[in-house]
């Protein structure tokens, strides 16, 4: 059983390519139906999120596996053949797994070492699983690549240091505070920006967020989609007088908070206001530093912690790679091992039979016994049969993890003439041996090479 993903993100295809390419929780069953009604295919796990598409599945033949996804996707979304080829990207064998493990870390992302992918992996998982979709290999592969992006994040920390605006932003506000479960915020500004500001706001569990927009029905539409209460622009100085944070950005092209109009406001004011202008072009007067009580960041004063954060995250990403390279190989030790199973049952199971066949023979000969005699009869028979077994088996498992595993296999299956099930397809070379020999070529995985 071989593995085969293809896959469109960020760096491969516009957004109107990834749209087709897209698949919703309602439509995985009719996918997964679909990919699992060829012959070759084994088992398949999709994961696809705003910036990616990947289909993951179980193959008996690589070239096969990979030809029959090509035509599933090229079906799903109505491209041609050579649109699927030109957009996609795809890995096989160990570098499917190389490439998943590096994906749930977070190496993958737009946004190195950010964290919802590791939840949206295993989401897809799930997905499969329950739909009865994944099979053993696959099912391996994804609780190992979770674990890998749970290691990553907790040996490295690479997600501890905010690389995006927003993100740094809501980050500097927590550091103000230590916690934001009891601060009203004031955010001004409904816009993408807004917009993944407040996802962070309420991440962090701020206890109130108001808005404010020069529309107040975009306010009122944003403050409903995170539970926030929208304020008509024009109230926004007698907001600022009982909030504890502000964050703006705009688009405005002039100043929104004056330094004369704010004094007015906060003059009683017992705590003290932090704001944060992360607009371009700013939109809090930069006089209003000079206030007492008053604590004002601009964008770029977070610019230079995201720079500073982002190469540290280049760094640990480093880190990361050696984690996945160590993970990656106790993978290939365990499916590895997986081709030898058959065999190693079939031999069990012939010893099995001539063991109860000879055993039978020789109680019947024995004659009117005791039953403890039985015993001591049945255990040498069970004792010899183990010990003989032992050696070869353990050593079949030993060559497994060798590019002769695959030989010593078929030796062992041609001198016990075993019947086995489940084996591996002639003239198709073994993962590990395509692996080992485009390693130095290779390097690390990547849709960028």
């Amino acid at each position: 059983m071989y593995l085969v993903v293809v896959g469109v993100n960020h760096r491969t295809a516009p957004v109107e390519v990834r749209e087709k390419l897209s698949f919703s929780d309602h439509q995985l069953k009719d996918a997964f139906s679909a990919l699992l009604s060829y012959p070759s295919i084994d088992g398949s796990v999709i994961l696809s999120t705003c910036n990616r598409t990947e289909v993951y599945v179980a193959s008996l033949d690589v070239d096969t596996g990979l030809k029959v996804v090509r035509e599933f996707l090229a079906n799903w979304a109505g491209l041609s053949l050579s649109d699927i080829k030109n957009y996609t990207y795809n890995y096989t064998l160990y570098d499917a797994v190389h490439h998943l493990f590096r994906v749930a870390s977070g190496l993958d992302s737009m946004i190195l070492g950010e964290t919802q992918i590791l939840g949206q992996v295993r989401d897809a998982f799930l997905k499969a699983s329950s739909l009865k979709a994944s099979n053993k290999i696959l099912n391996t592969l994804f609780q190992h690549a979770i674990t890998v992006g749970k290691k990553v994040r907790t040996e490295t920390g690479i997600d501890k240091n905010p690389v995006s605006i927003s993100y740094a932003a809501v980050q500097l506000a927590c550091s103000f505070f230590g916690s934001l479960k009891d601060k009203k915020a004031l955010l001004i500004g409904a816009g993408k920006m807004g917009s993944l500001t407040a996802k962070h706001l309420n991440y962090y569990g701020i206890k109130e967020i108001i808005v404010a927009n020069r529309s107040f029905e975009k306010a009122e539409q944003f403050a409903r989609e995170f539970n926030g209460i929208a304020v008509p622009f024009a109230k926004i100085y007698d907001i600022l007088a009982e909030v504890d944070l502000v964050i703006s950005c705009t688009g405005a092209p002039h100043l929104i908070i004056h330094k004369e109009q704010l004094e007015l406001v906060i003059g009683n004011r017992q705590h003290p206001l932090y704001l944060i202008d992360i607009a371009v072009p700013r939109d809090i007067d930069p006089e209003i530093a000079k206030l007492p009580n008053v604590f004002l960041y601009d964008i770029d004063k977070l610019q230079n912690v995201v720079t500073k954060n982002l190469e540290e995250r280049k760094k640990l990403a480093e880190m990361a790679e050696n984690i996945i390279e160590t993970e990656l190989k106790a993978f290939i030790e365990w499916h590895s091992t997986q081709f030898v199973v058959p065999t190693i049952v079939a031999l069990k199971k012939k010893a099995e039979e001539i063991k109860q066949k000879e055993l039978t023979k020789a109680l019947n000969k024995l004659g009117n016994i005791s039953e403890r005699e039985k015993n001591i009869v049945c255990a040498l028979a069970h004792t010899i049969i183990n010990r003989l077994l032992h050696t070869p088996i353990v050593k079949l498992k030993q060559y497994a993890l060798t590019p002769q595993g695959h030989l010593y296999t078929e030796i062992l299956q041609n001198l016990f003439d075993l019947q086995v099930e489940g084996e591996r397809p002639k003239n198709i070379s073994h993962p590990r041996d395509e692996m080992e020999e485009n390693d130095e070529e290779r390097g690390y995985c990547g849709e960028s090479r």
